[in-house]
C-alpha cells in the first residue's frame, strides 16, 4: 500500500460480585469490640476479562487482585502495584508514573481498561505520563497475560489490565455499606485516604467515592544532588519526586425486570514531579463520563450489554512555574456485546466496538503532531464444552484510520507529516482446557494478532526528554503481526497449588525505537561536532523480526495447619507462597537482545494466619541483566528486596477494622530497575525507593 501521509516541504520523513461487607442487608448488633474471623464468607468472584462468558476455570492465564490482597500490595501507580506478579514487571519512571509490562511487552501492546472500557489517556505515549487511576478507590484488578483477549484489539497482544471500581453498580444493592482507607508512609512522607459509599433499595443503587494522596520526595539509599541549594536534607531523596493527587466519582444504576442501566461521572487530578528533570512537573486532569447497561430480551440473544464512555484528558508540563508543553486527548469508547443462547454445548457472544481519539501536543517539546484515530471492530468469542474440558475460539476484524493534522497552531512548524493512513487488522485465537483429573488441568492458547501502528509510531518527529532522544516515526509502517503460543499446567489440592506457563511469541514486524547512531541539535539538524552540547541521540521507529520466549510459575504450599505437613495446636496456618519468571526477547534481524526486559526473577513469602492476626515475610530477587542492546541500554546488577507485613482484624459495632503495617526494602538495598528507561537516561539519579514503613487502617461497614 502506498501511504497517504505526505511531508511538508522541509520536514523529515469487570465485574465483581463480592459486595462490601454488610451491604446486602443490615447486620445484627454485635458486641462493642471482638476479633474478626480471618476468612470472612464472601460471594464467588467472576473474572470477566479472562473469560467474557463468566466461566470460573479460565483458559487464558489470569491473575486477580482484590480485598486485602490488593490493599497490602497497593502503590501510588498501577505499574508498581502489579510489579512482581508472575510475568508482570513495571516501566518505573520514578514513584509517580509507571505502566505494567507483561511478558516483556509494554506501551500500546498492553491494554489498560477501566471497567472493561477503554482508558483514554496518554500514558502509553511516554514513560513519564501517569495512568489516571488510583488503588484507593479500586475494587479489583484483573491481569490477563498473553494474546488471547482478542475482544480488546491488537493493543492487547501482550495482555490486558482491567481496573474495576464499580462506579456503575452492576448488581442490585439492598441496604447501605462502604469502605474507608487511611495510610501513612515514611519513605516519602505520604498521607493518603479514600472513602467509598454504596447503597440502594433493590431497584436503585448509588455509588460515591473520593480519594487523596500527598507525598514528598522519595528516600533512597544513595546521596543524590538535587538542584535545590540550601536544602541538604534532600540529598538522599529522588529529586523532584513529590506528588499530590485527588479525585472521586458519583454513579448510579436503575434495575428493572429485564436488565439495568447506569451512569457515572468521575474526575482525577494530579500534580507530580518528573524525575528526569529537577524543575519539571506535570499538572494532570482527567474527566470521564460513562453509561452502561444490560438488556435480557429472552430470545436468541439472551443478553445485550453496552457501555459508552467519554474522556477529556489534559496535562501540562511546567518548567518551574512556567507552563510548557500541553498534551490532550479526547476519547469516546463504545462497546456492545450480545450473548446468544446455548446451542448444544456451544455458547458465546458477538460484539462491536468503536473508539474515537483526538490527540494534540502543543509546546516546544511536542514530538508528535495533532492527530485523530478512529477504530471500529467486530469480534466474536465462542466456547464448546466437552466431556474432558472446554475449547474456545475468537476472531476480530478492525478498521483503523489515523489522520495527521500537522501542527495547525504554528504553520512555521513543518517537520510533521500530514495526511491519513488506513489499516485493516485481523486476528484469531484458539484455546483449550483439559481436565486430566480433579487436581490437574492443562491449558493452551494459540493466537495470530495484527496491530495497526499508533499515531506516534507513524508521525513522531521531535525531542522527547523522557527517553532522552529525538524520536522519528515512519509514515510507511505496515501492520505489526505476531503469532503467540502458550502452554500451561495447574495443580490444586486443598490449600496447595502450583501453576506454570511457558510461551513464545514471534513478531514479523515488531515496531520499536532503534538508535540511528546520529546526534541532532534542538532544531533537529545533524550534529557532527563531538564537543557540542544540548544534543539528543536520534531514534527511529521501525519494524523488525522479534521473538519473545518465557516461563512463569507460582504456587502455594501449606507448611503448618490444616492439610499441612504438621498441625498447630492453636489452629494457625503457615503457607509458603512462591513465584518466578524469566523472559528472553531478541531482535532477530540483528541478533541482539531487545531493551528493557526483566531478567530472571524469583520470590517467596511465608504467610501466617491465626484468627484475627496475619503476617507475611518474604523476598523478591532480580538477577543481573546483562542481555542488553549494544547501543542505548545499560546493564543492571542483581538485587534482593526483603519485605514484611502484619495485620490485625477486629469488629467494632457494625464496622470491620483492619489495622496493618508494611515494611518494603527492609535492608535499604540500592537497586535499579532493568525495565525502566531511567536506568539509561538519568542513571544514577532514579534508583528504586529505599526502606519504607507504611501503616494504615481499612474500615468496612
Amino acid at each position: 500500500m502506498i501511504p497517504h501521509f505526505r511531508r511538508n516541504a522541509i520536514g523529515a520523513a469487570v465485574l465483581s460480585l463480592a459486595p462490601l461487607a454488610g451491604m446486602a442487608q443490615t447486620p445484627s448488633p454485635a458486641p462493642a469490640v471482638q476479633p474478626a474471623a480471618a476468612s470472612a464468607a464472601s460471594l464467588p468472584e467472576i473474572a470477566v476479562t479472562g473469560n467474557p462468558l463468566g466461566a470460573s476455570d479460565l483458559i487464558a492465564p489470569t491473575t486477580t487482585l482484590s480485598g486485602d490482597r490488593l490493599l497490602m500490595r497497593s502503590e501510588s501507580t498501577l505499574g508498581e502495584t502489579l510489579d512482581r506478579l508472575p510475568g508482570v514487571s513495571s516501566s518505573y519512571f520514578g514513584p509517580n508514573a509507571s505502566r505494567p509490562i507483561i511478558r516483556g511487552l509494554d506501551g500500546d501492546r498492553i491494554r489498560i481498561l477501566q471497567n472493561g472500557g477503554g482508558l483514554s489517556d496518554v500514558s502509553s505515549l511516554s514513560y513519564d505520563h501517569a495512568v489516571p487511576v488510583d488503588a484507593l478507590v479500586t475494587e479489583r484488578v484483573e491481569v490477563l497475560r498473553g494474546p488471547s483477549a482478542l475482544q480488546y484489539g491488537g493493543s492487547a497482544v501482550g495482555g490486558v489490565v482491567n481496573v474495576i471500581d464499580n462506579r456503575i453498580p452492576t448488581e442490585p444493592i439492598d441496604g447501605f455499606g462502604g469502605r474507608a482507607d487511611f495510610g501513612y508512609s515514611t519513605g516519602n512522607k505520604e498521607k493518603n485516604g479514600g472513602v467509598l459509599l454504596e447503597g440502594g433499595n433493590g431497584r436503585l443503587a448509588l455509588h460515591v467515592d473520593a480519594f487523596s494522596r500527598d507525598s514528598k520526595d522519595v528516600s533512597v539509599p544513595i546521596d543524590l544532588e538535587c538542584s535545590k541549594p540550601g536544602r541538604p536534607w534532600l540529598a538522599r531523596r529522588i529529586c523532584n519526586s513529590a506528588n499530590e493527587a485527588h479525585g472521586g466519582a458519583l454513579g448510579g444504576t436503575l434495575f428493572f425486570d429485564q436488565g439495568w442501566i447506569g451512569a457515572s461521572a468521575s474526575t482525577y487530578r494530579s500534580n507530580y514531579g518528573t524525575v528526569a528533570e529537577d524543575d519539571v512537573s506535570i499538572g494532570m486532569k482527567s474527566d470521564r463520563y460513562a453509561i452502561e447497561g444490560e438488556w435480557r430480551p429472552g430470545g436468541f440473544f439472551t443478553s445485550i450489554h453496552a457501555k459508552l464512555s467519554h474522556t477529556d484528558y489534559r496535562h501540562t508540563e511546567f518548567e518551574g512555574r512556567e507552563p510548557g508543553t500541553t498534551f490532550s486527548n479526547w476519547g469516546n469508547d463504545l462497546r456492545i456485546e450480545a450473548r446468544h443462547r446455548r446451542i448444544g454445548n456451544l455458547e458465546g457472544l458477538i460484539g462491536f466496538s468503536s473508539e474515537r481519539n483526538r490527540f494534540a501536543a502543543d509546546g516546544e517539546e511536542a514530538f508528535a503532531p495533532h492527530s485523530r484515530t478512529r477504530s471500529d471492530a467486530l469480534f466474536l468469542h465462542e466456547e464448546l464444552g466437552t466431556s474432558w474440558g472446554r475449547l474456545s475460539f475468537g476472531a476480530r476484524t478492525e478498521k483503523v484510520r489515523v489522520t495527521s493534522f500537522g501542527y495547525p497552531d504554528d504553520p512555521s512548524v513543518t517537520r510533521f507529516a500530514v495526511g491519513e493512513r488506513t489499516f485493516n487488522p485481523h486476528s484469531a485465537a484458539l484455546g483449550a482446557l483439559v481436565n486430566l483429573s480433579p487436581q490437574w488441568q492443562l491449558t493452551s492458547n494459540l493466537a495470530y494478532t495484527e496491530r495497526a501502528p499508533k499515531d506516534y509510531e507513524l508521525l513522531a518527529n521531535g525531542p522527547h526528554v523522557a527517553t532522552g532522544a529525538w524520536e522519528i516515526g515512519d509514515p510507511t509502517l505496515s501492520k505489526e503481526k505476531s503469532t503467540g503460543f502458550d502452554l500451561g499446567a495447574q495443580w490444586k489440592s486443598g490449600p496447595n497449588t502450583a501453576r506454570v506457563n511457558a510461551y513464545v511469541t514471534h513478531f514479523r514486524n515488531y515496531i520499536g525505537l532503534t538508535a540511528s547512531g546520529r546526534t541532532l541539535d534542538e532544531e533537529g539538524e545533524v550534529v557532527t561536532d563531538p564537543e557540542a552540547t544540548d544534543t539528543l541521540a536520534e531514534y527511529r521507529y521501525g519494524g523488525v523480526r522479534a521473538r519473545f520466549t518465557g516461563i512463569e510459575a507460582n504456587g502455594n504450599l501449606r507448611l503448618l495447619g490444616t492439610d499441612g505437613f504438621a498441625r498447630m495446636s492453636d489452629a494457625g496456618t503457615l503457607d509458603l507462597e512462591w513465584r518466578g519468571d524469566i523472559v528472553r526477547a531478541k531482535n532477530l534481524d540483528t541478533g541482539e537482545p531487545l531493551p528493557r526486559i526483566a531478567p530472571l526473577r524469583v520470590g517467596a513469602t511465608l504467610a501466617y494466619g491465626n484468627g484475627p492476626w496475619s503476617a507475611r515475610f518474604g523476598f523478591d530477587y532480580n538477577a543481573a541483566q546483562r542481555r542488553v542492546p549494544s547501543v542505548g541500554a545499560r546493564e543492571t546488577d542483581a538485587y534482593t528486596l526483603w519485605n514484611a507485613s502484619i495485620a490485625y482484624r477486629m469488629k467494632v459495632q457494625r464496622a470491620n477494622l483492619t489495622w496493618y503495617a508494611r515494611i518494603d526494602n527492609i535492608t535499604n538495598k540500592l537497586a535499579y530497575s532493568p525495565t525502566s528507561i531511567l536506568t539509561t537516561t538519568v542513571y544514577p539519579a532514579a534508583p528504586l525507593p529505599g526502606r519504607t514503613l507504611k501503616v494504615g487502617l481499612r474500615v468496612t461497614f
